[in-house]
């Protein structure tokens, strides 16, 4: 009777909690390549600054209409990009709220 019990209580829960605890580290991966994701792109944003100030220097220097262009693409570019680190930002709230979610699941468990 006492295997009985162990084998239709404590085995289904113990399988439940390594698929809580799998499903727990899958989110913390997925958080972490969202913030790899991030640091990529402030990178990015970081080099496009530079090179939107280099695209200037030159425009103050040349003033010719193909560096409008070029400047104008780059600053939509730098939008583009300001766009998805938020889109990124708004994504890693979400998962460490789910995060915080199912911790508080567990904790009532």
């Amino acid at each position: 009777l006492l295997l009985l019990v162990l084998l239709l209580v404590v085995l289904p829960l113990l399988v439940l909690l390594l698929l809580v605890l799998l499903l727990l580290v899958l989110i913390l991966i997925v958080l972490l390549l969202l913030v790899l994701l991030l640091l990529v792109l402030l990178l990015l944003e970081l080099l496009l600054l530079v090179l939107l100030l280099l695209v200037l220097l030159l425009l103050v220097l040349l003033l010719l209409e193909l560096l409008l262009l070029v400047l104008l693409l780059l600053v939509l570019l730098l939008l583009v990009l300001l766009l998805l680190e938020l889109l990124l930002l708004v994504l890693i709230l979400l998962v460490l709220l789910l995060l915080v979610l199912i911790l508080i699941v567990l904790l009532l468990l």
